[in-house]
């Protein structure tokens, strides 16, 4: 708070300070508080050219210069303590820390000089520790493991077989390639620590955008977004149409379009790219969409819709392939359309403005060995 002149109020703990420049403290600054001043406050001369916060008693000042030195012990020094409170022997706790005898010896010395106090008693036995030396040996243990495991992790990260995964991908492309390969990366690093969305691909873009993956398998739509992502072709879809088995239409045979328009049906929201290729489907046959519908991109949903009604599910071929093979071999049925529908691909995106880390590209990785090997 600006008070007069280039004074400023100062709050230290309970007390308050007026620095006052040079040529300007009076009399009555020197001798006591200055007249005109709030009562509580103090005045301080402070020397040129040095700020004044570094005039205000610090807190360090008050710390003791053991602690001071307990804060600066290097982690060879805790590596040490913790080797000789381990094996109780000089010459083994030099082994373990790869230094000689001697030298092991002079730096325990400086340390209880340091310290004033021992921190391991000899005996005929061997060295244990004293109360002090219990203290920071229990300590010491903790910092090392603490040091040791960040190193691990670290190196880990590097190779990829640690760090953190953030991964989206549509129903179709996380079960075709992504959850296969998902598991072949915790098989081979199970310390990667993996988080998987399955979403619409217009949820998972504004994610990528945002932030919020590493990668994507989804679909791009009719906007140009190589400028912002690396664009990589995965894979082609078809899709499809499920019914319950008892449905009025599972034996039917091939059926067109407009054979199952007065159905009910659950199908993605506008604007989806299954939900467009049905469109366009329905717009090549010269029918119109069903208006029976349900809209909803949710599989268990689906699965449940199918079980209680006589619904026409649109799916894609790997949602089919999941709930028609085992362990689940639903009651389900598809039907023999004339005309295949297909959707547009899907593909891996990954930002161009920033990189991902070791384990995002060994995951991706396993993901294209994943695509190469259902497209053989």
């Amino acid at each position: 708070m600006l008070l007069t002149h280039e004074r400023f109020e100062i709050a230290n703990r309970s007390r308050k300070y007026v620095i006052m420049w040079p040529g300007e403290a009076s009399a009555g600054a020197r001798n006591g508080p200055e007249k005109g001043l709030m009562p509580g406050l103090l005045s301080v001369n402070v020397a040129p050219n040095v700020h004044p916060d570094l005039q205000i008693p610090s807190p360090c000042e008050k710390i003791r210069p053991v602690n001071l030195y307990l804060r600066s012990l290097r982690p060879v020094q805790l590596r040490l303590i913790t080797a000789i409170a381990r094996h109780g022997k000089l010459r083994l706790a030099a082994d373990a820390c790869a230094m000689t005898t001697p030298a092991a010896s002079r730096m325990l010395a400086d340390m209880e000089e340091q310290i004033g106090s021992e921190l391991f008693e000899r005996t005929p036995k061997g060295m244990v520790t004293t109360p002090a030396g219990q203290v920071l040996a229990r300590h010491a243990q903790k910092l090392v493991h603490d040091i040791d495991q960040m190193s691990l992790e670290f190196a880990s990260h590097l190779d990829g077989k640690g760090g953190a995964v953030r991964v989206g991908a549509v129903t179709g492309g996380a079960l075709a390639a992504l959850i296969p390969a998902i598991l072949e990366l915790k098989r081979q690093a199970p310390g990667v620590d993996v988080s998987l969305d399955v979403s619409s691909s217009s949820s998972l873009m504004w994610g990528l955008e945002r932030g919020d993956y590493d990668f994507t398998l989804s679909r791009v739509g009719p906007h140009d977004y190589s400028r912002d992502f690396d664009i990589q072709p995965a894979q082609d879809e078809v899709v499809l149409l499920m019914v319950r088995r008892d449905h009025p239409m599972a034996a039917a045979g091939q059926v067109t379009l407009a054979d199952l328009g007065d159905y009910l049906w659950t199908m993605q929201d506008r604007g989806a790219p299954i939900r467009h290729a049905l469109e366009i489907a329905f717009h090549e046959e010269g029918t119109d969409l069903p208006r029976n519908l349900i809209k909803t991109a949710s599989v268990v949903a689906i699965m449940a819709l199918l079980r209680e009604s006589d619904v026409i599910a649109v799916v894609t071929q790997e949602v089919a392939d999941l709930l028609l093979s085992p362990p689940y071999c639903a009651d389900l049925v598809l039907l023999d359309t004339l005309r295949p529908i297909t959707i547009e691909p899907y593909h891996i995106l990954r930002p161009r403005d920033r990189l991902m880390p070791a384990a995002a590209e060994r995951l991706v990785g396993l993901v294209r060995d994943r695509l190469r090997q259902r497209a053989n």
